[in-house]
């Protein structure tokens, strides 16, 4: 029935403040409505705020200007190449087709800035319609300070205070490379920050806001300019219905229940369940639980339990965009993306084998490893060991080469903790890390008599274009590939950690909220990682997350407010 005597009316709700969210609440106050955005936490952002911040935008407006040629029906041939059955071919063409759609409407009528990254592949090169560039997108940089008193609330990212200074991911993948350029982009990046004298009188971080956390800000802008509130501390208790269509929330405000009505529907933008471990336990493969979780803390699954009351099919809860992760000392849960394809390291489990190619596409990676503790291997934790040339030279995950922090300078709680341990022999890195000896030696001297050549026979790393995005270009014939052969030696304790997970409302084409029945629940909508992911249980590339996110929460709200942008936005190219 009804809600009776409202506490607010509305046109759109949304729950949730992170890029899918905020991207809704934007499309619908653009297209007319009255919107409200509610988050549960005391800070907005959510994990799209501890990302890269990377979208994945096929066909977008911007690959012109980095000589790119694209189109929805290839992308449509990727996508499908990949998940297969197993999403909907309208709901994977929804996403080919108008994700560059949503983007377009966002650079115009938002502060989100895009730029195409020609270098930046897609993860499977051997699928029909693969591009080697372009399709994943670096979003701009942003100065904290546009946002006055909402800077205070705004979540704080996954690397944040773990560099001096703030990097897009164009300027990390330079840095890198440890060249001169490499050198005089460090340098310059340093003096701005301190030629940031306002910040640097009241002792701030860098104002500089890149990746994650400069695409939360330029959408917080937005709901600024647009005067769209956002109330914090205040979850979503209960989903409100009128003869099966979704009318509303009660929402806990200031210590009292709200009634919000919302006259064109609900969009639930709550992220994931990385962060329940009843849920993750109940769905997902042991071992498992929450602790290994690169997400924002307020991924406990809400959209879920909402949904199922009222009768909502679920989807992929098996899944999660898996990564590689491992917890520093202050407690943060880092994914390790880069490190891991350098020459001069491998990954074992602890049986001292290598079980994978560490240099894949981490969500494999993760598979594999799951894959090898379920043959007994004892893959959980695994190690990634490297050499005291590694560790001079390259970056791995948050300690930087030792070239410039040295193991003097380390926290010494990294080795403390056993995250990080350090041996002058491999058999006494074996025995400090449980692994059999002998075991660990052979491994490092079968793959380095194969690796000296550029050549991994028994997983091929370094052999596609993704394997050497992230590896020592300067190293030939085989940039991910070289021997372990310098003492010390050192080894990073690696979980089978998520950026977050996949599972979720299953939704339709229009982002609609489907019941167990089949049903569309008319006036539902979700999008991001509340929904069933988009992508299935794959990762095509960089930004396949944000970039999901944001096209389906776009679509829900074009769909709730019953226009369509295609015509005002066919595909610009401009």
């Amino acid at each position: 029935m009804p809600i009776e005597s409202p506490d607010l009316e509305i046109d759109w709700l949304v729950a949730g403040a992170g890029a899918a969210g905020m991207t809704g609440a934007v499309v619908a106050h653009q297209l007319g409505g009255s919107v409200l955005v509610v988050e549960k936490e005391s800070v907005y952002g959510g994990t799209t705020a501890k990302s890269g911040g990377v979208a994945w935008i096929p066909n977008n407006h911007r690959q012109s200007e980095v000589q790119v040629n694209d189109s929805a029906e290839e992308a449509y041939a990727y996508l499908k190449g990949l998940i297969g059955d197993s999403v909907s071919d309208a709901r994977i063409m929804a996403y080919a087709q108008r994700a560059s759609e949503m983007l377009a409407f966002m650079m115009k009528h938002s502060h989100v800035h895009y730029s195409a990254l020609p270098n930046y592949m897609d993860y499977y090169e051997n699928v029909q319609g693969y591009k080697s560039g372009g399709r994943s997108m670096d979003n701009a940089p942003i100065n904290l300070r546009r946002l006055g008193q909402d800077a205070n609330t705004l979540m704080l990212g996954h690397y944040d205070g773990l560099m001096p200074f703030n990097v897009t991911v164009e300027e990390g993948q330079r840095l890198q490379e440890m060249n001169a350029g490499a050198y005089w982009l460090g340098l310059r990046l340093f003096s701005r920050l301190l030629l940031d004298i306002p910040a640097r009188l009241k002792r701030q971080r860098d104002n500089r806001l890149t990746l994650g956390p400069a695409l939360v800000a330029r959408l917080r802008l937005s709901l600024q300019d647009r005067n769209i509130p956002l109330w914090l501390d205040s979850p979503v208790q209960q989903l409100l219905q009128d003869k099966g269509r979704v009318i509303g929330a009660l929402v806990k405000h200031e210590g009292k229940i709200q009634r919000i009505h919302a006259r064109r529907g609900v969009l639930l933008a709550t992220g994931g369940f990385s962060h329940n471990a009843t849920m993750r336990q109940q769905y997902q493969q042991a071992p498992i639980g929450k602790d290994w979780t690169a997400a924002a803390p307020g991924a406990t699954g809400d959209a879920v339990t909402m949904g199922e009351q009222i009768g909502a099919a679920l989807g992929f809860m098996e899944c999660a965009w898996w990564s590689p992760t491992y917890a520093i000392p202050d407690g943060r849960v880092l994914a390790l993306i880069a490190g891991k394809s350098n020459p001069g390291s491998i990954m074992v489990n602890r049986h001292g084998k290598r079980f994978a190619n560490e240099a894949q596409p981490y969500e494999d990676l993760v598979k594999e490893q799951y894959a090898s503790e379920a043959r007994g291997e004892q893959a959980i934790p695994c190690y990634l060991v490297f050499d005291a040339t590694y560790r001079q030279k390259y970056a791995v995950g948050h300690i930087k080469p030792g070239k410039v922090e040295s193991d003097n300078t380390l926290d010494p709680s990294n080795f403390d903790t056993g995250l990080l341990t350090k041996a002058d022999s491999l058999e006494e890195l074996a025995d400090n890390l449980g692994i059999d000896r002998d075991a660990l030696v052979n491994t490092v001297a079968h793959f380095n008599r194969h690796a000296r050549n550029g050549e991994d026979p028994e997983f091929g790393r370094g052999s596609t274009v993704h394997d050497r995005y992230y590896a020592d270009k300067s190293v030939s014939p085989n940039p991910s590939l070289g021997p372990l052969e310098t003492a010390p030696y050192y080894a990073l304790r690696c979980e089978p950690g998520d950026l977050d997970t996949k599972g979720g409302l299953l939704c339709d084409e229009q982002a609609r909220v489907l019941h167990h029945n089949g049903a569309v629940i008319k006036g539902l909508y979700a999008a991001g990682n509340a929904s069933a992911a988009a992508m299935g249980d794959t990762y095509p590339g960089a930004g396949a997350t944000i970039g999901s996110a944001m096209t389906f929460a776009y679509i829900a709200a074009q769909h709730a407010f019953e226009q369509d942008a295609a015509e005002e936005y066919p595909h610009e190219h401009t």
